[in-house]
């Protein structure tokens, strides 16, 4: 599947009425980003969503960032997929998860137990989903949210590729070793598009410190070489750094080129605002004028 090479990763569209989400869709398609990611958490859901959203453009393809495992079973997840892909051919990828404990355990109530062992049961079980309507028979692209070597490895083997969240390039070149030269490697960057150095930091602290509280990513950036230290406060300005691309534009694309240069296939940048629920959509203009030369 033909993603492009840059994509647009946000959260913020269940801020905003449904038809203003078709809208901004559409704004980033004239812009030349080829595909967008949406995630799901406890808002919109996703499937949705992606069905508004591709309905209101005409080459936009739509990603989950991720999808969780725990809000559906397998046979509904892979026949939403068919059924996405039939109506709007070629421009739906699927990203499947295993979120985080506290959103599975008390927010939906499920057993986080065996996320890894659940992930390889739910993908056999969408390869043997019985699909009674007109659409492919065979499960199309699927990217897995892989940040250990485990689940990385599933994604080159029962998947199509991973989609890394909140990681550093060093990240990239890893998940690139574990995959494989072939399977799709689309690794998310957040960036804070702000020439003012500590307001920048500031604006990049706000944005991680949700990520921060959740074990899989903290653990994580511990391969890395980062301690408890650099989580404290929203982060250390090392792992700001490593995470978050503060500054103008060509910082930006410096380090979307830093992603490739480690194997990335794709990158889905998040432009950080102000807060979570703030549309950037002046950072996506800005970016889109930056990424001329990828």
């Amino acid at each position: 599947m033909d993603i492009g090479r840059v994509g647009i990763w946000t959260g913020v569209l269940d801020s905003v009425p449904s038809a203003e989400a078709q809208r901004l869709a559409r704004q980033l398609e004239e812009m030349g980003f080829p595909t967008l990611w949406i995630p799901e958490t406890i808002g919109r859901d996703p499937f949705v969503t992606a069905t508004l959203l591709l309905s209101a453009t005409k080459t936009l393809k739509v990603a989950t960032g991720i999808a969780n495992i725990y809000a559906r079973d397998a046979l509904t997840m892979a026949n939403t997929q068919r059924s996405l892909e039939e109506a709007f051919p070629g421009r739906f990828l699927l990203g499947l998860g295993v979120s985080h404990s506290h959103l599975v355990d008390r927010v939906r109530h499920h057993d986080y137990s065996k996320p890894y062992s659940k992930m390889v049961q739910y993908l056999d079980d969408m390869d043997n989903a019985l699909f009674m309507a007109v659409g492919p028979s065979e499960r199309p692209a699927t990217v897995l949210a892989a940040l250990g070597p485990k689940m990385l490895k599933l994604s080159a083997d029962k998947a199509d590729g991973a989609h890394p969240y909140f990681v550093p390039v060093d990240h990239t070149a890893m998940a690139r070793e574990t995959l494989g030269a072939d399977p799709i490697l689309a690794p998310e960057q957040m960036v804070v598009l702000d020439t003012d150095r500590e307001r920048g930091l500031q604006t990049a602290r706000n944005g991680m410190a949700v990520y921060l509280r959740a074990p899989n990513y903290v653990n994580n950036l511990k391969r890395f070489g980062f301690t408890d230290d650099d989580m404290d406060n929203g982060g250390s300005e090392k792992l700001v750094d490593a995470i978050v691309a503060v500054g103008d534009v060509k910082t930006a694309v410096d380090r979307v080129e830093q992603h490739f240069a480690a194997g990335a296939s794709h990158v889905c940048v998040q432009v950080l605002g102000e807060d979570l629920r703030s549309v950037p959509a002046s950072g996506w203009r800005e970016l889109a004028a930056g990424l001329g030369s990828l």
